[in-house]
């Protein structure tokens, strides 16, 4: 009798579970579902994309906050200053703050290099929001530090000892920066508002470099000047107000990008633009009715990975100087007739002359100053002042424990400021070929990674490690 209650709540049960099987396989979930056309989803123009496109600009936020209404008039708008030499001169000498110098602002940042520029008492600096995994242009208030507005475009990447590296360009109205993927965006500096924009990746099959792009924006007279040295184009000018091309030069070099930048450098009286790209170094025409014209090119010193750019320290000869063994090079360029000779007239390793391994050395009242890179023995990461005439002897080394690691340095009035990786700052007055330490405070207490180039601009300085940016008022 047991056995046969057992048999009964088991086929119960089973049938139980066979209907529910049976209406699963028969139950319709989309029955009363409308089919959606295309738009009625009520979805902005323009906002469909393959996985791959990159809408630059794309995203704009305007901070509540308002400009102070300071007055300010000091420029530090590109890379190495408007002289493109790292040299800021005041237009009344000043003099250092008394005492400590002054904590301002300062504002966290994502991780990077990228620099800030200043103009009119606002700061612009191409950041990248790891929470958004975006390239953003943020604008601060120079006195405050408050961000005015932000304008940024979704790029998701890797860290890879950071993410931005470059510096942003001031042309009249507009700020243009570069990003690590090699995206060119061009805004008004004042409202933010998007004005064009380049894919060099795309457009030129640009191979971007390992540690992403460091190579910073020239305008030179109205005209954009980039090296994107891709499959076809080395060099374009871009007319900075339009994005329209004016003209390009052709890859016959087979050049790709590296870390440097373009600086324009006047040769036997021609206005050259001048590159270190990965394959060597060119001069391009830069003289009106010959822009993009090749004029010369070397090959005979092509490092494989270059971040300095391009130094001319006397009226025929370029510096030339890269890290990770690299070392130094003279290279020396000759107009004969109506053609060019390029020829390197020395090259040496890092630890028998003047070289660096990521800062441009500065050419000052007929020296030329630069921090020896870790590779370059026993002076390795001093500050040291050379002479033109002999680039493997220095005329002056900071003291032994002197030491800046890849930190940058910069001179304002007759003052050398360097800043150690480690976020100390000290700062030199130059006495002809030697200079003395004047003082030395610590600015960041846990400074990582401060490589960045500083900006300078009415006695406060900007200055950032990897992860933070900050300003200090310097000079009164």
């Amino acid at each position: 009798m047991r056995k046969h209650k057992l048999t009964i709540i088991t086929l119960a049960v089973s049938l139980v579970y066979l209907a529910m099987l049976v209406a699963w396989h028969c139950y319709d979930p989309s029955k009363g579902f409308t089919e959606a056309l295309p738009g009625a989803d009520n979805r902005p123009a323009g906002n469909e994309r393959k996985a791959d496109d990159v809408l630059i600009g794309e995203f704009f936020m305007k901070d509540s906050a308002a400009a102070t209404v300071s007055g300010l008039t000091g420029e530090w708008p590109c890379f190495r200053g408007a002289n493109h030499d790292n040299i800021a001169k005041n237009e009344t000498k000043r003099t250092l703050v008394e005492g400590e110098f002054q904590d301002l602002w300062s504002v966290e940042t994502g991780e990077g290099h990228a620099s800030p520029v200043i103009s009119a008492g606002k700061v612009y600096v191409l950041d990248y929001d790891e929470h958004l995994s975006s390239d953003a242009l943020r604008c601060f208030d120079l006195q405050t530090g408050k961000q005015l507005w932000k304008r940024w475009y979704r790029v998701p990447m890797k860290r890879n000892h950071g993410f931005s590296r470059t510096i942003p360009v001031i042309w009249q109205n507009l700020v243009v920066t570069i990003g690590p993927e090699g995206h060119v965006m061009c805004c008004d500096k004042e409202s933010g508002e998007m004005k064009w924009s380049m894919d060099m990746k795309k457009r030129f099959e640009t191979e971007i470099p390992f540690w992403y792009t460091g190579q910073c924006p020239l305008v030179d007279d109205g005209v954009l000047v980039l090296a994107p040295a891709g499959k076809d184009t080395l060099m374009l000018g871009v007319d900075v107000q339009t994005g329209e091309t004016r003209w390009g030069t052709p890859n016959s070099v087979g050049f790709k990008m590296s870390h440097s930048s373009v600086m324009r450098i006047t040769l036997s009286g021609t206005r050259t633009y001048v590159y270190i790209g990965v394959g060597g170094v060119c001069g391009v025409s830069a003289e009106e009715g010959k822009e993009g014209e090749m004029l010369w090119s070397a090959n005979k010193w092509q490092p494989s990975v270059v971040a300095p750019s391009p130094l001319q320290i006397a009226p025929n000869q370029i510096f030339l100087v890269a890290g990770y063994g690299a070392g130094g090079g003279l290279l020396q360029v000759d107009k004969q007739g109506n053609g060019w000779t390029a020829v390197i007239k020395d090259s040496y390793k890092a630890s028998e002359g003047m070289s660096s391994e990521q800062q441009t050395p500065l050419n000052y009242n007929g020296t030329l100053i630069t921090i020896l890179p870790k590779d370059g023995g026993g002076m390795r990461e001093r500050l040291a002042m050379y002479s033109p005439d002999n680039l493997h002897k220095p005329v002056w080394t900071s003291a032994a424990d002197e030491r800046f690691g890849l930190g940058p340095y910069m001179i304002v009035d007759d003052k050398l400021i360097a800043f150690k990786e480690d976020g100390e700052l000290y700062v030199y007055g130059i006495e002809g070929r030697s200079m003395r330490l004047l003082r030395k405070q610590r600015i960041m207490d846990e400074g990582i990674d401060a490589w960045g180039p500083m900006a300078y601009a009415d006695g406060m300085l900007v200055l950032r490690d990897s992860k933070s940016i900050k300003c200090i008022k310097i000079f009164q």
